[in-house]
């Protein structure tokens, strides 16, 4: 199975704090097994409590836990996640905005490309 967008944020942020899943697990007081199939993208659309409580542990900047809520009920590709994770310059419009873009013809852009079309349409 591949990564979810949200599997990606989960684990990101996790690994930042140098927590293992039992350890991420314990403090949040969810089931190991149900983090480690969040993050692997084998389950999906987690309540918005246990979000609350994974977000509790993972002390993520503002802006990161806006993206983890919004990753709760919407999909975006991992490479996106990545980048916006990595980038505190793309806010959480701007990330939506990206996630939610169709494209035409060949495949999707990377992430970086993306992120520069959708900044480039909120600039005109």
């Amino acid at each position: 199975m591949s990564d979810s967008g949200l599997g990606v944020a989960l684990r990101t942020l996790r690994e930042r704090r140098t927590l293992s899943v039992r350890e991420m697990s314990k403090l949040a007081e969810v089931d190991h097994a149900y983090i480690y199939r969040l993050e692997t993208g084998e389950k999906a659309n987690p309540s918005s409590e246990l979000v609350a409580k994974l977000l509790k542990v993972l002390k993520p900047e503002e802006r990161e836990a806006l993206i983890v809520r919004w990753l709760a009920t919407h999909e975006a590709s991992a490479d996106l996640v990545s980048l916006a994770l990595e980038d505190p310059s793309i806010g959480i419009d701007l990330f939506t905005m990206a996630a939610g873009a169709t494209h035409r013809g060949g495949g999707r852009p990377d992430a970086a490309a993306l992120i520069a079309r959708c900044r480039r349409a909120l600039e005109d």
